[in-house]
C-alpha cells in the first residue's frame, strides 16, 4: 500500500509541474510601478503635458461634475475677453434653479456676481451656478454647450461630447481620462486663478431672496484640499452613471502634475488612487525649464528694404526626465543662417534652438522673424545711395 501512495504522489507532482494550476495568484506588478483600483486613469505632467502613466485613458465614459472644468475655461475665457467681470450681477433663472444634483440652492430671480458664481461651481460643484452662468455668457445652456464643445474640438479632445454644462447624466454626455486631463491643463495653465477658488475649503455666501437674506456654507467637495499637502485643486465628480471620478492637480518644488481617476467604485478609492499617481509622478519625475534663453541677435538681411531683422522666441522650452539624470548637463546650441533673404514675413521661422542632454536632442524652440522685411526696388536703393552720399 505504501508503494502505491508513494506512487501516486508522484504522479501527481510530475502532472501539476506539467499542467500547473489556473487558480495562481496575479503576479505583484514590477518594483517601481503604480498600481490603481481604478478602470481608467491617466497622469500628465503641467508644463510639458508629457503623460507619465496611464491605464485605458481613451475609453469614453460618463465625467459627471468635472464636466465642470470646461464651464470655468468658458467662464475665464469670457473674463479675458472682457465680456463679463467679476463683480457682474447675475441672474437666476427658472431654469437654472430647477436643476437637481449638486446645487447651492438658488432661487428663480436671486442675484449672485460672477465671483461667487464661480466659488459655487468650483467649491460645492453647483449645477444651477452653472446654468445661471450659461445663461449669462451665451442667453442659453444650448449656446454654451456648443462653444463648450469647440472649445473641447480646439484643445483636440477627440473622444467628448458635452450635452450639458454641469455632468448632470444623459445620453451622449461622454469624455475620456485623457480629454479631462487636457482640458485641466488647459485650465491651470492659462488661468492660474483657479487655484484661488478650487483651494478654498470652506466658505460661506449670502441668499437674499424674496423671503429675506440667509447665509449658506459651501464644503469643499475635494477632499485631497484637506488630505494631501501638495494638492491644488481641481475638480471631482459622482453619478451613479460616472461613479466616482476626480482631476486633481498638485504642485510639489516647482513641478506641477494633473491626475485623472474616472469610474471609481467609491469615494475613497478615487482619491486613494489620485494620491496613488500624485506620489508616483513626484516621486518619478523632474522637470528642466530654461529661464536663461540664448540672448539673439540681429540677422543680417540681403535685398531688403532694411540691412536687419529683430528675432523672436516662439514659446518656452520645459523638459521632464524620468531617468534620474542630472539636469545641470543639458546644452544649448543656436542655429541661424548667416543673413536673411527678402522677402521676410513675420512669424516665420528663421532657425531654433536646440537642447541636448547627453549628447542626445531633448527638443528644440523655433526663433521667428519678429518683424516683416519687403524686398527692396530699384527706388529703394537709389534711395539709400543718395542718403549715404548726403551724409558723406
Amino acid at each position: 500500500m505504501h508503494c502505491i501512495l508513494s506512487f501516486l504522489l508522484s504522479a501527481a507532482l510530475l502532472l501539476s509541474s506539467v499542467f500547473p494550476s489556473s487558480q495562481t495568484e496575479t503576479p505583484e506588478p514590477p518594483a517601481g510601478e503604480v498600481s490603481v483600483s481604478a478602470p481608467s486613469v491617466v497622469l500628465i505632467e503641467a508644463s510639458t503635458g508629457q503623460v507619465i502613466y496611464e491605464k485605458d485613458a481613451n475609453t469614453p465614459l460618463h465625467p459627471a461634475s468635472i464636466t465642470k472644468i470646461m464651464t470655468m475655461i468658458l467662464i475665464f475665457d469670457a473674463l479675458e475677453e472682457g465680456k463679463i467681470s467679476l463683480d457682474d450681477t447675475v441672474t437666476v433663472s427658472e431654469y437654472a434653479a430647477s436643476m437637481g444634483g449638486s446645487q447651492v440652492f438658488l432661487e428663480a430671480g436671486e442675484t449672485q456676481t460672477v465671483d461667487t458664481m464661480l466659488k459655487c461651481i468650483s467649491v460645492a460643484s453647483a449645477n444651477d451656478a452653472c446654468v445661471a452662468m450659461a445663461e449669462h455668457i451665451c442667453g442659453s445652456e444650448q449656446e454654451f454647450v456648443a462653444k463648450m464643445n469647440q472649445r473641447a474640438q480646439d484643445l483636440g479632445m477627440k473622444n467628448t461630447t458635452f450635452v450639458n454644462c454641469c455632468g448632470l447624466d444623459v445620453d451622449g454626455h461622454m469624455t475620456t481620462a485623457w480629454d479631462v486631463a487636457l482640458m485641466s491643463r488647459e485650465l491651470i495653465t492659462k488661468y492660474p486663478q483657479i487655484h484661488n477658488y478650487c483651494t478654498i475649503w470652506m466658505e460661506n455666501i449670502t441668499h437674499v431672496t424674496r423671503k429675506g437674506s440667509s447665509e449658506f456654507g459651501l464644503t469643499n467637495t475635494n477632499k485631497l484640499i484637506r488630505q494631501y499637502p501638495y494638492a491644488t485643486g481641481l475638480k471631482t465628480g459622482s453619478t451613479s452613471q460616472a461613479k466616482y471620478c476626480v482631476s486633481a492637480t498638485a504642485e510639489k518644488d516647482g513641478l506641477k502634475l494633473i491626475a485623472v481617476i474616472m469610474a471609481a467604485p467609491d469615494h475613497k478609492v478615487r482619491f486613494q488612487d489620485a494620491t496613488t499617481l500624485l506620489n508616483y509622478g513626484f516621486g518619478k519625475c523632474q522637470v528642466y525649464t530654461d529661464n536663461k534663453k540664448v540672448k539673439l541677435p540681429k540677422l543680417s538681411v540681403q535685398g531688403g528694404v532694411a540691412d536687419q531683422v529683430s528675432l523672436a522666441y516662439e514659446s518656452d522650452f520645459s523638459y521632464m526626465d524620468v531617468t534620474g539624470s542630472d539636469l545641470s548637463q543639458v546644452t544649448k546650441e543656436l542655429k541661424l543662417p548667416k543673413h536673411a533673404d527678402a522677402p521676410i514675413k513675420k512669424g516665420k521661422v528663421a532657425g531654433k534652438l536646440v537642447y541636448k542632454l547627453n549628447k542626445q536632442e531633448i527638443g528644440a524652440v523655433n526663433v521667428l522673424y519678429k518683424e516683416s522685411v519687403k524686398k527692396a526696388l530699384f527706388k529703394d536703393y537709389f534711395l539709400k545711395t543718395l542718403e549715404a552720399f548726403l551724409i558723406a
